[in-house]
């Protein structure tokens, strides 16, 4: 009776069924075109020749109302790898986007085979247990905390989002759930460095706290918080009756990567009560590699951090992070009751859900990714890939320090390395200025003459830049995130660079 019931239940000739035969076709097709990007992905133009009418002209068409061949969609792909960035290169020093590792990208599509949902242990559970193993492993590796709790987001705006919602209702004794955000007493207030990352600054708008709530203290000579200006800050702010409730430390920020104090962060968050978030999206694994560590002192005392392994763990998007010591404080945020995700199991370890400590009810296997890529390298191969990408930075200071065209605009601390081209004769200008407008209006000529530098560079597909606002001086901005680049791509760079500056004085003089 039983095999028979089995027997009527098994889909026969669903209209989505592949058969055997094409499916391995299909399983083959897909599985070499992504072998064959990540064998030719060097030799690739960085940026697409494309215009966004001739992407539009290829790919604006109706929704098929029929099947199409595997031979055509192979086409469309190969069309599609043809129109992108590829962040994968080894000058594509664009933002934080580093590039998947082939574990990795064979990882998601095991996830997605597998297509758990995973919002609880009933669920999906081993990808539930591999989140937590994750969340614990990422906690170790940067020296923060070995039983680390932790979630895994689509990126750490998300990861910032979520920790600044649970850091708000740590500090705050007023039912904001029931009554909402204008009940809640004084306005609470949250500090950051003037360099913090704008998904903070997002964050509290998201919450209702509004972006008045964040004070952006200014930063030194390396773009760190000022310690000094932070303390007066809080102290004004508690004078005037408002109510400090968090201080954000970056670990690497995203125009310079640079590293705040976060020991006195952590002093000065215990001394007021406050919640110590630490932003280290990009910069927290480099806390990995054992000579750095120092640099990092004061991350193990934070009550939450954030980390993506989307960017310097070279795991494919997305995989975002955060990590909080105690679950406590989370599970506050976010407890909420619904018949129907009602949990019935009693163990302990199988009545756990992710809802109860994030934004998120459904939720992909993001952690296979980073499972299998720790598992398959290690995390010492990691870590001394994270070490060459630093050095990588520091060459490029080395060769921008020893051309007279070029300035470094701030010191290297991880691996981004900002500088900008000044011909000699906008230098000698500039030396010579005897007036603030004077040196106003040559600083604004060679801003816009980098901007076009990097703009013509990026469209030129040797190489990729990105830019950052320092101190005013528009800066060519070179994040080295990527296992494949070599001293050579640098030298190839600094020579587009050069090259594309030459032609626009040409330009100018004609």
């Amino acid at each position: 009776m039983t095999q028979s019931l089995q027997e009527k239940s098994r889909p026969r000739n669903s209209s989505l069924d592949i058969g055997d035969e094409d499916l391995r076709a299909l399983a083959k097709a897909f599985a070499d075109l992504s072998v064959q990007y990540f064998d030719e992905v060097a030799s690739r133009r960085v940026f697409t020749s494309a215009t966004g009418e001739d992407l539009r002209s290829r790919f604006d068409e109706p929704p098929p109302a029929g099947p199409a061949s595997l031979e055509s969609l192979i086409k469309d792909c190969r069309d599609i790898i043809d129109g992108s960035r590829h962040n994968g290169h080894p000058r594509f020093f664009g933002y934080v986007a580093s590039p998947s590792t082939p574990v990795g990208a064979f990882a998601d599509l095991l996830a997605s085979s597998v297509n758990s949902s995973v919002t609880s242990w009933r669920s999906a559970p081993a990808a539930t247990e591999i989140e937590q193993t994750v969340a614990r492993w990422l906690g170790s590796l940067i020296g923060y905390d070995e039983n680390a709790q932790g979630v895994l987001t689509s990126g750490g705006s998300m990861a910032n989002l979520t920790a600044l919602l649970i850091a708000h209702r740590s500090r705050t004794s007023a039912a904001v759930s029931e009554t909402g955000i204008n009940n809640s007493g004084p306005r609470m207030t949250i500090y950051a460095s003037d360099q913090v990352h704008f998904s903070i600054i997002k964050a509290a708008d998201i919450l209702g706290l509004g972006h008045e709530s964040v004070r952006l203290i200014p930063t030194d000579d390396r773009f760190c918080v000022d310690i000094r200006a932070l303390r007066a800050s809080i102290q004004r702010d508690q004078d005037e009756g408002l109510k400090p409730f968090c201080v954000v430390g970056s670990a690497g920020t995203a125009a310079t990567g640079a590293i705040d104090s976060l020991s006195d962060l952590a002093n000065i968050a215990r001394e007021h009560g406050l919640w110590f978030h630490v932003d280290g999206a990009y910069g927290a694994p480099a806390a990995m590699i054992a000579d750095l560590k120092q640099m990092f002192a004061g991350l193990e005392r934070a009550d939450s951090v954030s980390l993506d392994p989307h960017k310097w763990l070279y795991t494919p998007v997305d995989c975002g992070c955060l990590l909080f010591r105690e679950g406590a404080s989370a599970r506050k945020a976010f407890m909420t009751e619904a018949d129907y995700v009602k949990v019935l199991e009693f163990a302990n370890l199988e009545s756990f859900a992710f809802w109860d400590y994030g934004i998120e009810l459904s939720r992909r296997f993001r952690a296979l990714k980073v499972w299998l890529t720790l598992k398959y390298y290690g995390a010492t191969r990691i870590a001394a890939a994270i070490a060459d990408d630093i050095a990588m930075a520091n060459y490029m200071a080395e060769c921008v320090g020893q051309a007279p065209e070029l300035e470094l605009l701030a010191p290297v601390q991880l691996s981004i390395c900002c500088f900008r081209y000044v011909p000699a004769k906008l230098r000698a200008e500039l030396e010579s200025a005897t007036s603030d407008d004077q040196r106003q209006r040559v600083e604004a000529e060679i801003n816009r003459l980098n901007e076009q530098i990097m703009y013509r560079v990026q469209r030129g597909g040797e190489a990729y830049l990105s830019n950052a606002m320092l101190r005013g001086k528009f800066a060519l901005r070179a994040c080295v995130i990527n296992f494949r680049t070599t001293r050579a791509d640098i030298d190839l760079t600094l020579q587009a660079v050069r090259e594309v500056a030459q032609q626009i004085e040409i330009e100018y003089a004609a």
